[in-house]
């Protein structure tokens, strides 16, 4: 006769296939993230869905990328149908979806050409690359960033980004970057010299507690740029792609206060929702420096390739066709207005509430302030984001203080209202 041996509670195999996944990570992958104890294992929608079976709101959409959420249906229809024409070709020929979605970014901005590659930080780094080229001869190299920033991980990157944080343990920098007050068109003013080829910013810095450019900033360093004959760049890495209402933030920023006008900058990054998941990163240059960077300045083997340009290309037409712009309007128009309620109805926790579309952050009193957080441990940030997870619901810290939304722009009214229920309740239960 068999013997039939008993079986493990449900609870006791899950708990043991977390501990592998978790024992994978601990052998196999090197620590240079700070993980929370979550392990995902399919999402749909606005939604995700841990080894558990618990079921999570992502109000953070893997860090402003997944801007159609997860497993989005044409997504996968696209990614599937490319793949049984052409993965990969090298740049080294032509190939119609990345000359389409060259094109399709052109119209949104201004006359220019596109380079593609696979990253925000590889985008920057064509930028760099950009404004040594233009400014060689005359001895201009160097870029002037702006402190709370952030640029990307590369060596130029982190020495590009005006947080301290990111460069230690990595000296020297690479020379040619400075940094000023962001929003201090003075400090601007008198940083500029001899050397100074370009001015890189983000229309919103979301790595430094989604802060965002005033309208008269951004003139006024177009103005001063024009007037030294300076490359302005943007970075709109994470702010750009429809997230704040606008395909770049520069064009809400400037459109809410009146107009953009001829307000136009000479090249701009981008990546994280332009492939909505899958990795693709590109910058733009306007006309008048489109052709710098001729055969041999610059390249990658994997930028533009038609598997990822024909997944850039359904995304721009899914959130034109959806109207996801005025989708992340309305509900950023909704989550900051209940966010400063919930401010207003709790004093003490939240201190201030910034962004606009679905770029938004909230600030937290220290947590000396607050007797529910532990004093002396994690930020504030990290344990706000932690009680929200072990309520539902997944969101993005930013610095010691603030707490990042990044939905995806087809976030729907009922999943807004139900992630703003469980902030009140998490909020609430800070004040007691």
């Amino acid at each position: 006769m068999k013997e039939i041996l008993p079986t493990a509670p449900a609870h006791e195999i899950v708990e043991s296939r977390m501990k592998s996944i978790r024992g994978l990570f601990d052998r196999y992958v090197v620590p240079s993230y700070g993980r929370f104890e979550i392990a995902f294992e399919r999402g749909e929608g606005s939604w995700l869905w841990d080894v558990y079976g618990r079921k999570y709101l992502d109000l953070g959409g893997g860090i402003a990328v997944c801007s159609l959420g997860h497993a989005h249906p044409e997504v996968a229809a696209v990614l599937a149908e490319q793949s049984r024409k052409l993965l990969h070709v090298s740049n080294l020929y032509y190939q119609e979806p990345q000359g389409r979605l060259a094109q399709e970014i052109v119209r949104h901005i201004a006359p220019g050409k596109i380079f593609f590659c696979n990253s925000g930080a590889e985008a920057n780094e064509g930028l760099y690359k950009l404004a040594r080229k233009v400014g060689h001869d005359a001895g201009r190299y160097e870029v002037i960033t702006a402190f709370n920033s952030f640029h990307g991980r590369t060596l130029a990157g982190i020495s590009a980004t005006g947080q301290e944080k990111v460069k230690k343990g990595f000296e020297p920098m690479v020379d040619g970057f400075r940094h000023v007050p962001f929003n201090d068109l003075e400090a601007l003013k008198n940083a500029v010299g001899p050397k100074t080829g370009a001015v890189l910013l983000e229309g919103i810095q979301g790595e430094g507690g989604i802060t965002s450019a005033t309208p008269e900033y951004l003139r006024g360093v177009r103005a001063l740029c024009d007037e030294h004959g300076l490359l302005l760049f943007m970075d709109g890495v994470q702010c750009g792609h429809f997230r704040t209402g606008s395909f770049q933030s520069f064009q809400r920023i400037l459109g809410d206060a009146g107009g953009v006008g001829d307000f136009l900058p000479d090249g701009i990054s981008m990546a994280k929702s332009l492939g909505g998941g899958f990795p693709i990163g590109a910058f733009w240059v306007r006309e008048k420096y489109a052709d710098v960077l001729g055969p041999g300045t610059h390249g990658t083997t994997y930028g533009g390739t038609p598997l990822g340009c024909a997944v850039a290309l359904r995304i721009f037409e899914i959130i034109q066709r959806d109207r996801l712009a005025e989708n992340a309007r309305a509900l950023g128009d909704f989550f900051h207005g209940g966010l400063e309620r919930i401010a207003a109805e709790v004093p003490g926790v939240i201190t201030a509430v910034r962004g606009m579309g679905l770029m938004l952050g909230f600030e937290l009193a220290p947590k000396e302030e607050m007797p529910a957080l532990v004093s002396g441990e994690k930020p504030s940030s990290l344990q706000v984001v932690q009680r929200l997870h072990d309520a539902g619901v997944l969101t993005i810290p930013s610095g010691e203080r603030v707490v990042r939304l990044l939905p995806a722009l087809n976030l729907t009214q009922a999943d807004a209202e139900h992630g703003l229920r469980v902030i009140r309740e998490v909020i609430v239960g800070l004040a007691k």
